[in-house]
């Protein structure tokens, strides 16, 4: 071959050829020059193991040191310049897959040279010849590859290899700019790492110009077609965050950021940001709180909640434009997923709930497996929200204040969740305000705020100022510098009233601490409180729905299926609530109150914690169960609060606060129930008398636990001996209150609960006879409805007759001396007899019902117990003597007839032996009494008491009206009400005298009278 046939090819072969438009402009420049003679030069020297590829396939052809080379190289001021230019040109091609040379892939090296890259074939032309990128040339070039609407056309094969690439194919052929920039910054950051170091400089100047033409699509976004370039961004983080490596994205973003921040003359910071936050909100609007891609979207917002500049402009967003609209806070970003729940999206639309469903199909363990899924995501839900709104917190001053204001203007806002309308008006009640899953998620993430400083004992505690709750008309800027956000609190009820004329003395400024603890107590009684009534109105009709379908599926109605149906949609919303809501997780007696601090503490404080204990009893007992090591600061609260009205004044709270386990301060804690139970009888609210049942109904297991262990056993004999001790003074004793209200309550209840039952027995009875088949539509549903009513009614009276009743019969088996003093004797002596003639006498055929299960009507063990407390108190003789006195209810016979029923039940033999030798020694003193009685028949009136027509043995005088009455008259009188009965006049025991003077007269009548019998007629 000939020289220049050799010099041929070295040019086709030569990598410095690709400066030239073509093959034959290289040749034509070669052959134009004149040939000289050059030195020897020693190859270039290698750079180390760092040196790129493409840089030894440069030099490896410059080694071939030849005529050809020398002319082309003649234009560059030396080998080692057109070597970097080379250098540079293969770098900007693989980090941007760009290239300005459509020649023969065959005539380039296969060395450091991508796949595939996208021709710029019009700045190609515009260059006029030059096909080579450098950095004069490369930010022209990457706008044009961002502003291509479908660069996958324009991509060309960089070398001789045809085969398939589709990854390389879809990297050069991106088409959304976002992502394409971010694979460039990652190419670019790996070039750093493996070409030599003195291209470090070009290739750190690619990856800023990633990150400046990322910050300008950002800015501009109208500019490229076709394109969401927020949305890409959100994409990114979020597959970043999703991806082995999200510190490379963190890395990026963080660079654009920058950038953005301090170039905001075209758009702000803010202006770039919200439309991403808009995206984010629409798509999270969308998921469930067990799909998996909503974590790592809260994964993102955690990133933006961490980021100084980006949680500015997020609590700033969600600021809404009407603050005093309730709902709109729901409608912001955080609402939005503080509204993620498995509650039912739509109240009572049960469609396209993915929770529960079909319940009746599935068994126990299903359900319980299901349940314990949800409170998996549902802590992992929690976990990250708290991390959140710790973040933006911690953040910033400004980012804090704008939280708390939201917080508190949101609360609000949603004050009126708690009004007794807001529940009777659902279809009004959720276009005002937030959701019952926003305020559970939102409750359940300031506890875990507050749980740092809320152990037992903790020292920061102490550092809570209740003055925060009294202020009230305070300026935005005032509310900034003290670090007041809650709104509304002055207008609360406090647990004390405040004392006259005592003047608030305010903080400079507030604790975080201290308006932590007021929100969450806020959150908490706006959200669970009315989400527990819910349970316990959806627990009452599950079981009226369910008798309804018995009862239809028993006689054949065609509302059967319609019921069934009914039940299912009810059993799925209540698994669902119950699943949000059950999710696993001092000295004494203390000294009179010295501080008012209490005054300004509102009293939803208590009540949460009322309520949640009440909510755990009844629909999560296990919680309490396992949880007994943890109880003892909450029975400390309890015992302090609820027995003394010193330190919470209204006795339907203090009710409330009604669960103990085993108590080293039993003492206390079993005088505070009592306390409690006294207390709640006069409220001074017009429907006191029908609250009290529910108040008491759930202190009566507890009292018989507290008789079950003896250091609450002792405590309440304890009050039980000093009430003997102190019957006449000023203030009657507490034991001696509680005893006779507890009475009070069983004569009602068990009295209401037979004539309830007797109604009922009336309608089964019409209904077995056929009578209502010929009533009218109306008429009938108007019996069915009472009949409905009455088993409701009926089966309440009965559940507390039965605890009331039994209640006696234990405390009676150890303390006798106060049940058979005069003042209360007399009492349980009528109601004892008038139960037993209703229930073992010839009127019980009236409270035969079809099935005293459904009315939780247990006669036979009402009669056992009624005898029981006869058996504890026979062996007093006053006991004894009073039950003849009884003259409504007591006769021989119906202690024959209770006998019989003892026998007919099965009691123990020795039970009914001891029975009947009470009932013979009961007899002996009626037959007694009958003699005396007639001797007394003719007794004046004025020895008679006014109130029941008996004689007095013991007459007082009562100051204000001067009516003589009996001792235990009116002793067992103002237990009840210490009023004078005959003026309404405030009355006390200490206030009455004796009227000696009467009492002698009526001494020497009775000794006339048995002298007079005892001479008999003759005499």
């Amino acid at each position: 071959m000939t020289d220049q046939g050799n010099n041929n090819q070295n040019i086709s072969c030569n990598p410095f050829a690709a400066l030239f438009s073509s093959l034959a402009d290289a040749k034509q420049f070669a052959s134009g020059q004149k040939p000289q003679q050059q030195p020897a030069q020693q190859p270039l020297e290698d750079s180390g193991d760092s040196q790129s590829e493409s840089e030894n396939s440069v030099s490896d052809s410059v080694d071939d040191n030849d005529d050809s080379v020398a002319e082309i190289s003649r234009s560059f001021r030396s080998r080692q310049e057109l070597c970097e230019q080379l250098n540079v040109n293969h770098m900007i091609q693989r980090i941007f897959l760009i290239t300005l040379d459509n020649s023969d892939p065959s005539l380039r090296g296969g060395n450091g040279i991508p796949p595939r890259c996208v021709y710029l074939e019009e700045m190609a032309a515009d260059l006029d010849g030059q096909d080579w990128l450098d950095m004069d040339n490369i930010e022209q070039a990457l706008f044009n590859r961002l502003l291509l609407l479908e660069p996958g056309n324009h991509l060309i094969y960089m070398t001789s290899c045809s085969a398939v690439n589709l990854s390389a194919d879809r990297d050069a052929g991106e088409k959304c700019a976002v992502p394409y920039l971010f694979a460039c910054y990652q190419r670019a950051k790996e070039e750093v790492k493996k070409v030599p170091e003195k291209l470090h400089s070009f290739a750190d100047r690619c990856k800023t110009l990633t990150v400046s033409n990322t910050r300008t699509v950002l800015l501009t976004p109208e500019i490229y077609v076709n394109q969401n370039v927020y949305e890409q961004l959100l994409d990114l983080l979020l597959e970043g965050i999703r991806g082995a490596q999200p510190e490379e994205v963190v890395e990026f973003v963080e660079e654009v950021i920058s950038g953005l921040l301090s170039d905001q003359e075209v758009r702000s910071f803010q202006e770039v940001l919200v439309p991403v936050l808009d995206i984010f909100q629409g798509r999270v609007k969308e998921l469930d709180l067990c799909q998996p891609l909503l974590y790592s979207y809260l994964d993102v917002l955690l990133y933006f909640s961490h980021h100084k500049d980006i949680s500015k402009v997020l609590v700033e967003h969600i600021q809404p434009k009407d603050p005093s609209n309730g709902l709109q806070y729901q409608k912001s970003l955080i609402g939005t997923v503080l509204s993620i729940s498995c509650l039912l999206k739509t109240p009572g639309v049960v469609e396209g709930h993915g929770y529960f469903l079909n319940p009746s199909r599935s068994s126990a363990q299903e359900t319980k497996v299901q349940e314990a899924n949800i409170h998996q995501f549902m802590g992992q839900f929690h976990d990250k929200l708290h991390q959140i709104f710790k973040n933006l917190l911690q953040r910033s001053v400004e980012t804090r204040h704008l939280l708390l204001t939201w917080l508190g203007n949101c609360l609000h806002a949603n004050a009126g969740r708690t009004k007794i309308w807001a529940n009777q008006m659902p279809e009004i009640f959720f276009q005002m305000y937030a959701s019952d899953a926003f305020f559970l998620n939102l409750g359940a993430v300031l506890l875990k705020l507050c749980q740092p400083f809320c152990k037992p004992c903790s020292p920061k505690l102490l550092t809570f100022n209740p003055t925060y709750c009294a202020f009230k008309d305070l300026s935005e800027e005032e509310r900034r510098n003290r670090s007041i956000h809650a709104r509304g609190l002055d207008k609360e009820t406090c647990l004390i009233p405040v004392p006259p004329q005592q003047q608030v003395e305010p903080a400079q400024s507030y604790s975080l601490l201290t308006e932590n603890l007021i929100f969450t107590q806020l959150t908490m009684y706006l959200g669970f409180h009315r989400l527990h009534d819910q349970m316990v109105k959806m627990n009452q009709s599950l079981h009226r729905v369910q008798v309804t379908c018995q009862e239809a599926q028993r006689t054949g109605n065609p509302m059967t299926e319609q019921l069934l149906e009914q039940f299912e949609r009810l059993m799925t919303v209540y698994l669902s609530t119950k699943a949000a809501t059950t999710q696993p997780h001092s000295a004494f007696p203390c000294p009179s109150l010295r501080s008012n601090m209490l005054c300004y503490i509102p009293e939803f404080f208590a009540e949460n914690l009322g309520d949640f204990f009440i909510f755990l009893r009844r629909f999560a007992d296990d919680v309490l169960e396992t949880s007994a090591e943890s109880l003892e600061q909450i029975l400390n609260f309890i015992t302090v609060f609820m027995g003394n009205v010193e330190r919470m004044k209204n006795p339907h709270l203090r009710a409330k606060e009604r669960v103990f386990c085993s108590y080293r301060h039993a003492p206390q804690l079993a005088e505070a129930l009592i306390t409690v139970f006294v207390d709640i009888e006069f409220t001074g609210d017009p429907h006191q008398f029908e609250q009290k049942f529910n108040y008491r109904r759930p202190m009566y297991p507890i009292l018989k636990y507290m008789w079950s262990k003896e250091n609450y056993r002792e405590s309440i004999k304890h009050l039980a001996n000093y009430a003997s001790e102190n019957l006449e003074a000023m203030n009657p004793p507490l034991f001696l209150r509680f005893l006779n209200l507890l009475m009070n309550d069983a004569i009602f209840l068990l009295d209401e609960a037979i004539q309830y039952l007797s109604k009922i027995k009336i309608l089964q009875l019409e209904w077995d006879r056929g009578e209502w088949e010929g009533l009218p539509p109306d008429a009938r549903r108007e019996k069915e409805s009472s009949l409905q009513m009455f088993g409701q009614l009926g089966r309440f009276h009965n559940i507390m007759s039965n605890e009331t009743i039994g209640t006696l019969a234990f405390l009676t088996s150890e303390i006798r001396g106060i049940f058979v003093h005069p003042f209360l004797a007399e009492r349980i002596i009528s109601m004892l007899n008038y139960f037993l003639q209703h229930l073992v006498g010839p009127k019980m055929g009236a409270l035969k019902v079809k099935d005293f299960s459904e009315f939780d009507f247990k006669p036979q063990q009402l009669v056992s117990d009624i005898c029981t407390i006869y058996l504890n108190l026979g062996d007093e003789e006053n006991f004894c003597a009073t039950v003849p006195k009884d003259g409504r209810s007591y006769s021989p016979t119906l202690f024959s007839q209770t006998l019989r029923v003892l026998k007919k039940i099965n009691k123990p033999g020795d039970m009914i032996v001891a029975f009947g030798l009470l009932a013979d020694k009961i007899k002996s003193h009626a037959d007694r009494q009958q003699q005396e009685e007639e001797t007394y028949a003719d007794a004046p009136d004025e020895f008679l008491d006014p109130i029941m027509s008996t004689l007095m043995l013991d007459p007082v005088l009562l100051p204000s009206s001067s009516v003589t009455v009996d001792r235990s008259t009116i002793a067992r009188h103002l237990l009840s009400d210490q009023t004078d009965p005959f003026n309404r006049s405030p009355l006390t025991m200490d206030q009455i005298r004796p009227n000696e003077e009467l009492k002698q007269q009526i001494l020497q009548w009775l000794e006339k009278h048995k002298q007079e019998k005892q001479l008999g007629p003759s005499g």
